[in-house]
């Protein structure tokens, strides 16, 4: 009964800080906030409680290993034994063979690539449009800002209003934000499949969870988007949800999709190698200046403590116990301040005992997002080249849809607490 009543007075919680910084009070409609709590709370049941719905995912599941058994082989034909091949020696220590950027991270460029052609095919764009549909149905929004939403689900935050830029000069200042809180509020399937393989064996089923939080976290971005800048006038559905004729034909083959799917890969490979390399190497740096600090409680001071105590309050509102909240907000003050890809491999990396089952699959919700200061960057920039003459007003939005992000994934991580 308690975490019942921890799980709904956070998100009480979340929708007041919201509305504490929201543009227009006066014009928030309660509707909104109804249809979003609803549907995310009926998506989570349906996905999570529904008999046989986790059978509906063992395709999935299927899928994913597949791609995993596929990556491994282009990357040992690749990259050798440094790649995951058989090693010209005996290894006596497997688990240090592990080469996370060779073995793991190659998987980006199979995933991007594969998008790609998937686009080409015609194929997510007729899932997008379904679940566009529905979110224009139950928030009344506009085509494009329905379609860039449940683009985000799939695609990256700067892919996503790639395929409505025609629309974007024209947008409100409510519908611009929805779009970019809604890029922030979940995670890009290039990334997905390779979050899923690094929680495998800490929570079951990791990619049928991972896909589930961004479906959800679709309609909590919305919900917070709207208190905190809510629409001038009611939103009119004036804007085809139909993919722009010139964005249909972006690639020319099937050849040319996989071509360019594999290039657009290979710099998100690249970027999340540099990223990874300099954030460690900072938060190792802090952690050497922190050291100077005299002991606290018995153990040095660190980056991760210091996280962990600013977050912990906001985490046990989703109903993580507050005996676990500490570590539990360590991880997600490590997910907004460097990223979620961190967060995760600290999630599965903790020691048995440090969170429990129930916690760690809330904060595997929780931590599903892109909002964290350097994705900031990325969508800023990625939409100021979309919409050159927006571009003061993008840079003005940035800091409150990181805000914004990161309680739309809070709010999730509260919902699954209270269905599961």
């Amino acid at each position: 009964m308690f975490t019942i009543l921890q799980g709904l007075l956070g998100l009480a919680v979340m929708i007041l800080l919201a509305w504490a910084i929201s543009e227009g009070r006066s014009r928030v409609r309660p509707r909104v906030i109804v249809a979003g709590l609803l549907c995310q709370f009926g998506l989570a049941a349906v996905l999570l409680k529904f008999p046989g719905a986790s059978q509906l995912f063992e395709p999935l599941n299927a899928l994913v290993r597949a791609l995993q058994q596929a990556t491994a082989a282009g990357s040992a034909f690749v990259f050798g034994f440094v790649g995951g091949g058989a090693a010209p020696y005996a290894v006596t220590s497997p688990p240090n063979g592990f080469v996370l950027a060779f073995q793991a991270l190659p998987l980006v460029l199979v995933i991007s690539a594969l998008s790609a052609l998937l686009f080409h095919w015609r194929v997510l764009p007729v899932i997008v449009r379904g679940f566009s549909w529905l979110l224009r149905k139950t928030f009344g929004i506009g085509g494009a800002v329905g379609f860039a939403s449940a683009a985000n689900v799939f695609v990256g935050m700067t892919e996503a209003p790639l395929l409505i830029r025609p629309y974007l000069s024209g947008m409100s200042r409510s519908e611009l934000f929805a779009v970019m809180v809604t890029g922030m509020a979940t995670i890009a399937g290039t990334v997905m499949v390779l979050y899923a393989t690094l929680l495998e064996g800490s929570i079951p089923d990791p990619v049928r969870h991972l896909l589930i939080a961004s479906l959800i976290s679709a309609p909590a971005s919305l919900l917070i988007a709207h208190v905190m800048i809510p629409p001038e006038r009611e939103a009119a559905a004036r804007q085809p949800s139909a993919l722009p004729e010139e964005e249909r034909l972006r690639y020319h083959s099937a050849m040319d999709a996989v071509t360019r799917g594999t290039l657009d890969g290979l710099q998100l490979w690249l970027n999340i190698i540099a990223m990874l390399l300099v954030l460690v190497a900072l938060v190792h740096l802090a952690n050497l200046g922190l050291a100077w600090i005299p002991e606290i409680a018995g153990a040095p001071l660190t980056l991760e403590r210091l996280l962990g105590w600013a977050m912990a309050p906001i985490v046990w509102l989703t109903g993580i116990p507050w005996a676990e909240s500490i570590t539990a907000g360590a991880l997600m003050g490590v997910k907004t301040v460097l990223n979620e890809f961190i967060a995760y491999i600290r999630l599965a990396g903790l020691p048995e005992g440090a969170l429990s089952e129930r916690s760690r699959l809330i904060m595997t919700y929780s931590l599903c997002g892109f909002a964290n200061i350097g994705s900031l960057g990325i969508l800023i920039g990625g939409l100021g080249v979309l919409a050159p003459e927006r571009r003061g007003e993008i840079v003005d939005l940035g800091l409150r849809s990181l805000y914004a992000g990161t309680l739309a994934t809070l709010m999730t991580g509260a919902v699954v607490g209270l269905v599961i």
